[in-house]
């Protein structure tokens, strides 16, 4: 594409000059038609299998659809679309009226991010009732929103990894402009967002797209079926489709960075793999408009490639989620270690995490039978992110408990800790900051029976390796879903009062430590001590020393550190009564005596350099 190109939108229908320009690619058909109030506009055939239509017969707001061959579809390409089943209604990107002129995205090492549900976050379940929160936000201190997919799905119900148009906003989340509204005001709030994207897959209700042409291809399966064809014949186009879409969210609805869903069964072995092309195509658009924008994806395979540069024969990724920091974490606090848990050893996967984002960095991994994982050692913090808690590990989950279900509350401010003392970018999960006690459980919403049975008993057969007796929600059902709404009312209750309290302080901590602030890497130790349970971690810079003592037992611990700790002061201390409602304020600032360490919490001791 070029400079013009990028600049906007090229596929499906746009407006120009009180025109509507319609692009579709079907490079089977015969014949392609633009379908306006049951009139039939034929379009003209170009090269590569495209066809292209000039006409004043379709403006903003009205319904049409494709005709195929005689045959009428939904547009894949559709902006806005009321049902998966119905007509696409045709709206005007550039018809809004932007506010966030004077916003520049953070530095990614900035980020602290917050996970969300659009559909559980509030009552509301809309991009509206997010607004309403966003003081809430920025109050506990994050400064980056994450919002699980968003692209049209079935029904009204759905985590959004059903999405089958993937340039429509979900409707009942308030489509388009209740998209932009939101994002306009999360910048002139201070808060980036982060959308997440699904180029891995399609859903299967609504999916309209081999109707169209070749997007997919039988040379690969994936969990999902017949893989996205990035790479066979006339894959040239389906890559064409997924750049526009990168480039859409970025430039029309000023999205700061996009999550890609499981990049790892993204199947493709061109000479240029598509998240380099995506990179590319991100770069330019960034040249043009002089705003910054990141890629993060989510990657099972612990392979760098996908977060070097293309310079050094990476994808160009800026940062990759990190499971492998929670499940040793999880461990860690005494979680079961079945299913892929059991590659996990507590707090000495925890100190191998704490010191190369992967656990597994090359050894031998008993669950995948393989020696599994690459280096890291060139890889700045920014480029991993952690978690305590996150959609897939709770929502994937039975039942879908919290760590509020499955850990003290002690133990649940020493994770939170662990997570904003690491080297990483820190992620929170919706409503972990209170210690919520409302499940998030998987949900659909499909109208097709034999598919919702199917969902069912897929749903039974993930669960095999990690439970034993009882019977997961059914994901079809309402009540699954308004059960997996967060409680807004907790927070004036206890303990969730604190527990907020609590998290607020810790990214106060964060923030304001110079040695904490920064996901550096380079100055960083880590020692354990496996019979007490205990790791300790140590971060410093230019102006500061900082050591981090993490007990993980049930028991007080005194570890052995060579440090006269009257040379030090307490900064922080997760069982300091205040946290738990017993004192009136936090007594942590204070000069310090010994080095014991209260069960399940994390006591940080600081030195400024003279």
């Amino acid at each position: 594409m070029k400079d013009g190109e990028i600049r906007q939108r090229n596929i499906g229908v746009n407006f120009k000059n009180g025109l509507a320009e319609v692009l579709i690619w079907a490079p089977n058909a015969e014949r392609v038609a633009l379908i306006v109030e049951k009139i039939e506009v034929d379009m003209v055939r170009q090269k590569l299998g495209y066809w292209k239509l000039l006409t004043p017969s379709l403006k903003p707001g009205m319904s049409y659809q494709i005709g195929l061959d005689g045959k009428a579809y939904p547009d894949i390409t559709s902006l806005m679309q009321p049902d998966v089943h119905s007509p696409s209604v045709a709206i005007d990107l550039q018809n809004y009226n932007w506010k966030d002129d004077d916003w520049k995205n953070h530095d990614l090492r900035d980020y602290i991010i917050y996970e969300l549900h659009t559909g559980t976050f509030t009552p509301e379940g809309s991009f509206r009732g997010i607004s309403e929160k966003l003081d809430h936000l920025i109050d506990l201190g994050v400064n980056a929103i994450e919002l699980m997919p968003l692209a049209q799905f079935p029904g009204g119900r759905n985590w959004g990894y059903d999405g089958v148009y993937p340039f429509a906003v979900q409707n009942s989340y308030c489509a388009a402009d209740g998209l932009r509204n939101l994002i306009d005001l999360c910048h002139q709030k201070g808060l980036a967002v982060i959308i997440d994207v699904v180029y891995n897959h399609i859903g299967p209700e609504g999916n309209y797209f081999s109707n169209y042409g070749p997007y997919f291809t039988e040379k690969y399966q994936t969990p999902w079926g017949n893989a996205i064809n990035f790479d066979d014949a006339q894959c040239d186009a389906v890559r064409r489709y997924f750049i526009e879409n990168v480039l859409m969210w970025f430039r029309d609805f000023h999205a700061d960075a996009l999550r890609l869903d499981a990049v790892h069964a993204i199947k493709d072995f061109s000479p240029k793999h598509i998240l380099q092309e995506i990179r590319e195509y991100t770069d330019r658009l960034m040249e043009l408009t002089g705003q910054k924008h990141y890629l993060i994806v989510e990657c099972d395979l612990n392979d760098t490639r996908f977060i070097n540069s293309a310079a050094t024969k990476g994808y160009g990724m800026d940062a990759q989620w990190i499971d492998e920091f929670h499940h040793a974490l999880r461990v860690a606090a005494g979680g079961k270690k079945n299913g892929y848990y059991s590659d996990f050893d507590g707090i000495p996967s925890l100190a191998e995490a704490f010191k190369n984002a992967y656990v597994y960095h090359g050894q031998y991994s008993q669950h995948r039978k393989k020696y599994f994982g690459t280096d890291t050692a060139g890889n700045p913090g920014e480029q991993f992110v952690v978690f305590s808690q996150n959609h897939d590990q709770v929502g994937n989950r039975m039942l879908g408990e919290r760590s509020s279900q499955l850990f003290s509350a002690a133990m649940q401010r020493l994770m939170a800790a662990a997570v904003m003392v690491s080297p990483y970018l820190p992620m929170l999960f919706m409503g972990e900051e209170w210690s919520a006690s409302t499940p998030f459980q998987y949900f659909v919403s499909h109208s097709d029976e034999h598919l919702i049975q199917a969902v069912r008993e897929g749903r039974k057969a993930e669960f095999k390796d990690f439970h034993g007796d009882g019977e997961a929600p059914d994901p079809q059902s309402e009540e699954t879903f308004l059960t997996s709404r967060l409680d807004w009312d907790e927070l004036a209750k206890e303990p969730h009062r604190h527990m907020l309290n609590y998290y607020r302080a810790l990214i106060t901590l964060r923030k304001k430590l110079p040695a904490l602030k920064y996901p550096e890497r380079g100055n960083l130790a880590v020692n354990i001590d496996e019979q007490m349970n205990l790791l300790t971690l140590r971060r410093t810079c230019e102006e500061q020393d900082l050591i981090c003592l993490m007990n993980f037992s049930q028991v007080s611990q005194t570890p052995s550190v060579e440090e006269d700790f009257r040379e030090w002061q307490q900064v922080f201390n997760s069982a300091d009564p205040y946290w738990q409602g017993l004192a009136a304020t936090p007594a942590f600032q204070k000069e310090v005596i010994n080095a014991g360490v209260a069960p399940e919490s994390i006591t940080i001791y600081s030195r400024y350099h003279v």
